[in-house]
């Protein structure tokens, strides 16, 4: 049973005014649902929900929502010009954690963050 179909990614967020306003900034997504403790994009073929972290609790059990720490994942997305997205995030004031950088493994990448710490990364084909 090959599991092939991503439908969603849900994020827990520590400022969900602060996520949707990035989120719509960064990404242009589409947006599908608002509510006082949500908000779902269309991002691509993928929806990024996001979900204030103390609404998590019935998601998770019987774990526990972690704190904001270290980094545990990283979310690529693929565009055309790695240097040129990294210009329109500076515009929008984000700051990149890394990068931009060309990768031994033939791609140019750069990360950032969202506002809870989640980690993005832009990456193109370099070209050969």
């Amino acid at each position: 049973m090959p599991l092939r179909d991503l439908q969603a990614i849900t994020l827990f967020v520590d400022d969900l005014t602060a996520a949707r306003q990035f989120y719509a900034a960064v990404f242009d997504g589409r947006e599908l649902f608002t509510d006082d403790v949500s908000t779902a994009f269309s991002i691509g073929n993928t929806v990024v929900n996001l979900l204030q972290a103390d609404q998590a609790v019935e998601l998770v059990e019987p774990g526990t929502v972690a704190d904001a720490g270290p980094h545990r994942f990283m979310l690529t997305v693929g565009v055309a010009d790695v240097d040129a997205v990294c210009a329109e995030l500076a515009g929008l004031g984000i700051a990149l954690r890394n990068g931009p950088q060309d990768r031994p493994w033939g791609v140019r990448t750069a990360a950032f963050a969202d506002p809870s710490g989640h980690l993005w990364e832009i990456a193109a084909p370099l070209a050969g």
